[in-house]
């Protein structure tokens, strides 16, 4: 999931100066979660709009606003208002506001209602703890699915440094450090011969010349297949477009 917080009501005014008709996009999926973009957010956003002098053209919620063709649909049904518009504001994450700009067919300015955080567990008290920087360069497989990148404060590689305490991390004595949990469950099971395989730092260069040539395959694929259908979310599909269990 995705974790977002609404920009400060000054900045979002700052944004909209000069744009006296609006119109709001919200996101079905992680900003409703997030309590930062759902239907009651847009909704009282809008309220907050129309009390400041706005004009408030129109509102949308797509399921999952950073998939195409979701927003597409959604906005097309929306073509007058979004006409009559002088801006979009999206209560979204940074790829679902690129979306929305994607589906503008009328030169709008569209503008972001939300800071994108991180990528985030929800636990069973719906808590957000970061888990993922979507580095590029996964390897939950070698650390027992838990992410030293991020959950290590100095995102090291190649196990805990000199200053951990019983355990716990130097830079928060409070947390436990990441590196003693992950080498407790390789100890667990047998596989401490892991942790003699030095790992370099990330090139991120090479990550950035991954991203690019993912963005290459999904053309590619876009061309070959209609997937994901329109109404569709990734949430219960799998990537051949079948639903998922």
């Amino acid at each position: 999931m995705i974790i977002t917080k609404q920009k400060e009501t000054r900045k979002l005014l700052e944004m909209l100066e000069g744009a006296q008709r609006v119109f709001l996009v919200g996101c079905g999926d992680c900003a409703t979660t997030c309590k930062t973009g759902g239907q009651e957010e847009v909704a009282a956003m809008a309220g907050f709009l129309k009390a400041h002098g706005k004009t408030v053209t129109g509102t949308a919620v797509p399921d999952a606003t950073c998939v195409s063709a979701q927003t597409k649909t959604a906005l097309a049904v929306h073509k007058k208002a979004l006409k009559d518009s002088d801006a979009v504001l999206v209560f979204a994450c940074g790829s679902g506001v690129q979306c929305v700009k994607e589906a503008d067919r009328a030169g709008l300015d569209v503008l972001p209602g939300c800071d994108s955080l991180y990528v985030a567990l929800v636990d069973d008290k719906k808590n957000f703890e970061q888990v993922c920087r979507t580095c590029g360069d996964c390897l939950l497989d070698v650390t027992e699915a838990i992410c030293p990148v991020t959950r290590c404060a100095k995102g090291l590689l190649n196990g805990p440094c000199g200053g951990q305490d019983e355990g716990k991390c130097e830079v928060d004595p409070e947390r436990e450090c990441v590196w003693i949990t992950i080498y407790d469950r390789l100890k667990e099971k047998g596989r401490l011969d892991r942790l003699k395989v030095r790992r370099p730092p990330k090139d991120h260069s090479a990550v950035r010349k991954q991203v690019s040539r993912a963005g290459e395959l999904g053309a590619l694929n876009r061309e070959k297949s209609a997937w994901p259908p329109a109404g569709s979310t990734l949430r219960r599909h799998k990537l051949d477009g079948k639903k998922a269990d």
